[in-house]
């Protein structure tokens, strides 16, 4: 840790020119270093809040999907190198970066003014993602109530069910052998004529379980496509209306009060899941999903597929929410010589861990699923909504006492994604805090409530019974390519035109001294391996981008126009912001642009004891028109 100078040390809590007693931020307590902006309370908040921002639902529904698909145990090779090569250098980075300057993802770019655009298209993003994640909590709330029942109501194929609505598979045809002739026949013959059909050569009708049909008939009422709007499905409409209502009372106070329910939010999930993992582990079959998940049928040949490496950087990339703007704000609010180092390896481990050991609570249960209908496991395993809202709740259907799994288990998804949607929504305050900081002091708790009923107004077009379409629609393009553009532009900007071993420097004010053999490894990441990774990921993420679907459902050409609009609004900010800074500095084009790439004369720590002799020019932000800062239509660099 750096050495404090007694003067300097005096003087934090304030900016040069600043009056504390008219200043204070409405998150800001008397024990806080930051009295303009506020700190985390203690340690544990912000560490729990990193990690239930981290761990999301991706961590239960996806990742042990694509371990089963990609040769079970032998992916976590690739993943463990991904996480050490990608995930944990970037996470490191933004942390820093939040922690350094005291910012939000907008305004922290004032250590690159030219790519100001980049924290723009991350905030842009987190908003569109966040609008269409709490509708997915909503549905976790819906079946949440909807296990509260003697007998769940997707257990049987009840009144809403169709002819094709079965528990278990029905036999169509098969070949059997009629006095020593092999013939095909329909299978209500071979059983009327005491015959066997002959192993192999058995089809089945096709059927789907009742968990599918009340996902698609009753709880989403599902139209046929994205032309066919319907209705307002008023219960997921509720639905969603009390997630925001439970998202925006967990931020009233911002981090301060956000910081107190991740206690639960972020904790109780590992109780469930170690619930979920002990119940499963004493069901029969339940060793046939693990081996089907991580035991003996993994397969090493895997690794010689591209695909599987993808897979592995892709899932780590995203688990770890680098890239969204979130990391930088929510370690903003740390105080300056904070640890956020071990912070980085200690989320990032977690996180990773939390994946596998989720794979084990979902096989479990999944391999005693198949054994009740007697089919294979790799039948009745899935990923996404298709896991979550139908081959999970049909598992936990055939268990004794199912309404108490069922609940534990949507309880589960909820608390997931409330700590996710708690991160992005105080990305999006903090970054309005850092742009109108005086309005925030007055009117935190309006604002939030704002920002909450206007995402919920936003969100409401995805409980209509095309709201899936919409939902699938924007995951697809919007937490697509974009963000890992966005992400490959961050570690350029910084480690190729701000400078790395700059930037380590700062660092160095935070953490103290290191040697050049600990940085050794974050030089070799930063400056070569991570970006090349990335923008490898993004290269064939581009090449192999596949027109959404929904399942078998394919997508009007109108709906692919309005995914790319969405995209192309996110991303357009980047050149457009550069352009904007470019025309509004002095002198000819080159020397804009060199101006551009230089540090704002605003950029350093927030606070003045903080600043030292390296930055012991910084411009007080108050004053910066004096210094003629070309500035974006309100946008502080």
């Amino acid at each position: 840790m750096g050495m404090l100078n007694l003067p300097g040390f005096l003087s934090c809590g304030k900016k040069k020119g600043f009056d504390l007693s008219n200043e204070k931020s409405a998150q800001s307590s008397e024990s806080d270093e930051n009295k303009e902006r506020g700190n985390w309370a203690n340690k544990g908040d912000y560490l729990l809040s990193m990690v239930g921002y981290a761990v999301g639902l991706g961590n239960v529904w996806r990742f042990p999907y694509l371990t089963y698909q990609n040769g079970g145990g032998a992916f976590l090779i690739p993943y463990s190198l991904m996480l050490a090569l990608a995930g944990l250098p970037l996470f490191f980075m933004e942390c820093s970066l939040g922690q350094f300057a005291s910012l939000g993802p907008v305004s922290v770019w004032k250590i690159l003014p030219l790519f100001q655009g980049v924290g723009i298209t991350m905030i842009i993003i987190s908003t569109f993602v966040t609008i269409y994640y709490n509708v997915i909590i909503a549905y976790a709330l819906y079946y949440l109530f909807a296990s509260f029942s003697k007998v769940l109501p997707w257990s049987e194929c009840f009144s809403w069910a169709d002819e094709l609505c079965s528990k278990t598979r029905i036999v169509n045809d098969c070949n059997a052998t009629l006095h020593g002739e092999v013939i095909h026949a329909n299978y209500s013959f071979v059983t009327s004529h005491n015959l066997t059909c002959i192993n192999g050569t058995i089809s089945y009708k096709p059927v789907q379980f009742p968990s599918e049909q009340y996902w698609n008939k009753v709880a989403l009422q599902r139209s046929s496509g994205l032309d066919e709007t319907g209705n307002i499905v008023w219960y997921l409409a509720l639905c969603l209306l009390l997630s925001w209502i439970i998202v925006a009372a967990a931020l009233f106070k911002g981090i301060k009060s956000s910081g107190k329910v991740v206690y639960f939010t972020a904790l109780f999930p590992y109780v469930i899941l170690l619930i979920l993992l002990v119940r499963g582990a004493t069901l029969e079959g339940a060793m046939d999903g693990i081996e089907y998940y991580i035991g003996r049928q993994s397969n090493f040949t895997k690794l010689m597929e591209a695909e599987v490496w993808k897979d592995a950087a892709t899932q780590i990339f995203y688990s770890l929410s680098v890239g969204w703007g979130g990391l930088v704000a929510l370690s903003s609010y740390n105080k300056f010589h904070n640890n956020c180092y071990s912070d980085a390896i200690l989320v990032c481990v977690t996180n990773c861990v939390t994946s596998i050991f989720a794979g084990f609570a979902i096989f479990s249960i999944l391999g005693h699923m198949a054994f009740v209908s007697e089919r294979p496991v790799s039948e009745v395993v899935d990923s996404g909504f298709n896991l979550a809202f139908v081959a999970y709740p049909e598992a936990l259907s055939k268990l004794p006492v199912s309404p108490l799994w069922s609940f534990l288990f949507f309880f589960m998804l909820l608390l997931l994604g409330l700590d996710s949607q708690f991160a992005t929504i105080e990305t999006l305050t903090t970054t309005i805090h850092d742009i109108y900081p005086r309005l925030m002091k007055k009117l935190r708790i309006p604002v939030t409530m704002g920002v909450c009923i206007v995402l919920f107004l936003l969100g409401l077009i995805c409980v209509t019974q095309a709201g899936i379409y919409w939902v699938n629609l924007i995951d697809h393009f919007c937490a697509g390519w974009g963000i890992l553009f966005s992400a490959v532009l961050e570690i350029i900007g910084i480690v190729y035109i701000y400078g790395g071993n700059r930037f380590i420097e700062d660092i160095e004010m935070m953490l103290g001294k290191k040697t050049r053999s600990f940085w050794l490894w974050w030089r070799m990441c930063w400056f070569f391996i991570t970006p090349v990774l990335l923008t490898a990921i993004l290269v064939w993420s581009l090449v192999t981008f596949e027109r959404p679907t929904y399942g078998s459902v394919p997508y009007p050409t109108w709906g692919t126009a309005v995914g790319w609009c969405m995209i192309i609004f996110c991303v357009i900010w980047i050149p457009v912001v550069a352009i904007v800074k470019v025309v509004k500095a002095e002198g000819n084009l080159w020397q804009r642009i060199v101006g551009c790439c230089r540090p704002a004369a605003t950029w350093g720590p927030y606070l003045e004891c903080h600043r030292g002799e390296r930055y012991s020019h910084v411009v007080d932000p108050k004053k910066e028109k004096e210094h003629e800062i070309p500035t974006v239509s309100g946008f502080v660099y």
